[in-house]
This record gives structure tokens, C-alpha cells and sequence, in this order.
């Protein structure tokens, strides 16, 4: 069906779609958006990976922001990942003792990010794991992931989300280890190995 909109006294033209990237690079990052785990915490972890286009091209523009909950699987609930000074409004950064279980993450200019934040704790019957946004250029809605940090193979086999992908799909919804207290975890906007994308409705 053609739908014709027209202007004219008391019609209002339809609001274009907007973009997202890279103008969200300019006021959205913020300073230490990476360090989310409290200074010296010993449950801290570092994810890191690339982002990269539907070409395999890394993605120097892209932000992500990440949620997770604390190492006991308990949502935070304190105030603050960036707090700024009240009398010159200047940035404070966190105060290094609440954890707020958020951070926000531009990638560097050969599209890697990083993130150190405490290793999160299972919730309800899904396996521990945690919730990513993507912003990128070409993108008009940002896109919604996981990442499930490996270790406990019957509790990843029995989460509600992975249990229902095939072993391919199911893989990129999970980090590889590289280390102690290191992962890795790239995001693939298309193409070949495409990441897991949720809808929430």
C-alpha cells in the first residue's frame, strides 16, 4: 500500500529517520567509561575484542555500553559511573568504591575496545553474562548483545537463550579465554559469523 503524506494547515510532515555515528562520539564517551570495577577489586575481570563491519573491517567510530551485574548475581543499584565536580562542573570519574555495574566504550582507531569490570554472577536460570549496546556508523538503531564469559559448561548449556541456538550462532554469543581473568569477545555487525543480535519488545 502507497501512502502519500501531505503538508498543509493542520497536517505535520513525518519525522525523517535519524543516524546514529560517529556524531555520538562527541558527548556520550567519557572519561575512564572503560574501567567499571571498583580500583583493586580481586574479582575483576578485562573483556576485549574488535567490532567489525559486514566487510570484516574493524570499525574505528563504534561505542558500546555494557551492564552487568556484581559477582553474586545482584543488579547494582549505586548512582554515578560519571560524576562531575558540582561547583565547576568538571568530570570527577567514579569514585572508585560503588560499583555500578555500567560503562560506555569507544573503539580505538583499529576498532579494539576494552572493559575491566567485576566477573559477573548468574541471574535467574540464564548462565552469568553481560548485556552489550552497540552504536555504529550505517547503523539507524543501535543493536543489543551478550556476552557469557566461559567456565561453566552445564550452566552455559542450560541458559534459556543459548539452549535455543545452533553451536555456530550459539559461539558468538561467547568469549573465548585468554587468560586468567582475560576474554575476548568480537562483535561482527554482518556477514560471516555475525553476532547474535536480541530484540526486546
Amino acid at each position: 500500500m502507497t501512502r502519500i503524506h501531505t503538508t498543509g494547515p493542520g497536517n505535520v510532515p513525518p519525522t525523517p529517520s535519524h543516524t546514529v555515528g560517529p556524531f555520538y562520539g562527541y558527548a556520550l564517551p567519557f572519561p575512564g567509561g572503560e574501567d567499571i570495577a571498583p580500583a583493586g577489586h580481586p574479582d575483576t575481570v578485562t573483556v576485549h575484542g574488535y567490532v567489525y563491519d559486514g566487510e570484516g573491517r574493524p570499525l574505528p567510530d563504534a561505542l558500546l555500553e555494557l551492564w552487568g551485574p556484581d559477582p553474586g548475581g545482584n543488579v547494582p543499584t549505586a548512582d554515578g559511573s560519571m560524576r562531575r565536580d558540582p561547583a565547576s562542573g568538571g568530570f570527577l570519574g567514579r569514585n572508585g568504591v560503588e560499583f555500578t555495574g555500567f560503562g560506555r566504550i569507544q573503539t580505538d582507531a583499529n576498532g579494539h575496545w576494552y572493559a575491566r569490570t567485576l566477573l559477573p554472577g548468574a541471574r535467574g536460570r540464564s548462565a552469568p553474562y553481560l548485556s552489550v549496546c552497540v552504536f555504529a556508523r550505517g547503523l539507524l538503531v543501535h543493536l543489543f548483545t551478550r556476552i557469557y564469559l566461559p567456565g561453566d559448561e552445564a550452566a552455559l548449556a542450560a541458559d534459556p537463550l543459548l539452549s535455543r541456538l545452533g553451536t555456530g550462532r550459539r559461539d558468538t554469543l561467547v568469549a573465548g579465554e585468554e587468560g586468567a581473568g582475560t576474554y575476548r569477545f568480537d562483535i561482527r555487525l554482518q556477514g560471516e559469523g555475525e553476532t547474535v543480535f536480541l530484540e526486546f519488545q
